[in-house]
């Protein structure tokens, strides 16, 4: 959510901004804004003079009646009570008010980095760096379902009799290797300096609202039925809503967290050959890491934030990218983000396996995060990264660490987090 001083100073900017995520028809919010702002404004403003009258007409009242002037005394009653009625009115009038501007602001995307490429859509991401030569062996990679299932790794088809499409059952040295990215994934961060938590995996409506536009908030997340609980997308959204209505200690920013969580989403996305298997599913796990900072630091731990998932995939000899997302690709509460794509070769192309987002202090709105200044207190800024997310990391991590024999190697990194296993045998 965006400063409605901002709207009420520059709204051509905020326009501007709209226009540039092709999202015209927002574009009358802004006048909706504009006038619901002055309406409130007016309203408080009648409110406070009311109030301020009251005292006045009391007195007033009673300077009369020791006066014997009683016709007047009357007079003035009358107008206190006129004033009550219309305060009355005022004091339901106005949170309805500030209800309905807060609802628009919310639908208001956030200001975009100058840094944002502008685009429509995914497609017109822009790459900005390459890390490890990617590369393509002699020999041909197998679509990772069947890589899988010649490991004796995963098993589809009883997860669709318990649980529908969109999960699955690990098993064995996969399933022992898929736990070792994560533990190693979270090693790596707390040697960063990031601290290791575990959030709720289930978080009130206001902490969604909060954390996500209302657009993400359908198409993502599951309900608790009977219940104001949702299952989390990702740990971000637990672990940003902890700090909800908080006014933090300056001296103790920036907080840097790392977490873990399994993580619930209803979209599957779109089908294809490359949505079988585990891919797009319901149910995964994942590493992520989470900053809250003063504003003039945000960019800063944007770019350290994407540069440490690099790391941990250039450590597991993954070749990656990262791919700058243009305007049209960003979520209404994001000022910038990219993701970071690994290679795969088997389909001799790059896909996404995690993303990187600076909010600016759009979540600490609508949360009510702050931090202490000398002056008084200020919105924070919010960041968050995927360390790992193992269903599409695993997928890559098998395509670049195949052998021919159908094998694949384990870098010497998570040699420890396996027991000593170095590599995965064909069953």
């Amino acid at each position: 959510m965006i400063d409605i001083n901002l709207i009420r100073n520059d709204p051509d900017l905020v326009r501007e901004n709209i226009k540039k995520k092709f999202q015209d028809r927002k574009l009358p919010l802004v006048d909706e804004a504009i006038a619901l702002d002055k309406k409130k404004r007016e309203l408080q403003q009648e409110g406070d003079l009311l109030r301020a009258s009251r005292n006045t007409l009391s007195k007033q009242i009673g300077q009369l009646m020791r006066e014997k002037k009683t016709a007047e005394a009357e007079a003035v009653k009358a107008q206190v009570s006129e004033n009550a009625a219309r305060l009355a009115e005022i004091e339901k009038e106005e949170p309805e008010v500030s209800e309905q501007l807060k609802k628009v602001m919310m639908s208001i995307p956030n200001i975009i980095s100058p840094d944002t490429p502008i685009g429509k859509d995914d497609s017109e991401n822009v790459e900005r760096k390459r890390f490890l030569e990617p590369k393509v062996p002699e020999f041909e990679i197998p679509y990772h379902l069947d890589i899988l299932e010649k490991l004796d790794g995963i098993d589809i088809d009883s997860a669709r009799r318990t649980s529908g499409q969109g999960f699955y059952y690990l098993t064995g040295d996969v399933a022992r290797l898929h736990s070792a990215i994560l533990s190693y994934a979270r090693d790596f961060m707390i040697g960063k300096g990031f601290t290791y938590c575990i959030p709720p995996f289930m978080i009130r409506s206001s902490v969604v609202t909060g954390v996500m536009s209302f657009e993400e908030m359908d198409g993502m997340m599951y309900k608790i039925e009977g219940e104001d609980l949702y299952l989390i997308g990702t740990s971000e959204h637990s672990m940003i809503g902890r700090f909800m209505g908080q006014t933090l200690d300056e001296s103790k920013l920036p907080l840097t967290l790392t977490s873990y969580s399994p993580c619930f989403r209803k979209e599957k996305g779109a089908h294809g050959i490359e949505e079988r298997g585990i891919y797009r599913i319901h149910q995964f796990e994942k590493q992520e890491m989470i900053v809250i900072c003063k504003p003039e630091d945000s960019c800063m731990w944007y770019e350290r934030m994407w540069n440490y998932t690099v790391e941990l995939f250039v450590s597991m000899g993954i070749p990656v990218r990262q791919l700058e997302c243009c305007s049209g690709d960003l979520a209404d509460l994001k000022f910038r983000s990219c993701d970071v794509e690994a290679w795969s070769p088997r389909q001799k192309k790059y896909f996404e396996v995690g993303s990187c987002s600076n909010l600016t202090d759009a979540q600490a709105r609508r949360l009510g995060i702050r931090y202490k200044t000398e002056k008084g207190s200020e919105f924070a800024h919010t960041l968050n990264n995927t360390v790992v997310a193992p269903p599409r990391m695993l997928i890559a991590f098998l395509e670049n660490h195949l052998r021919a024999d159908g094998s694949v190697e384990i870098p010497e990194v998570l040699w420890s987090y396996m027991g000593g296993t170095k590599e995965i045998r064909v069953k």
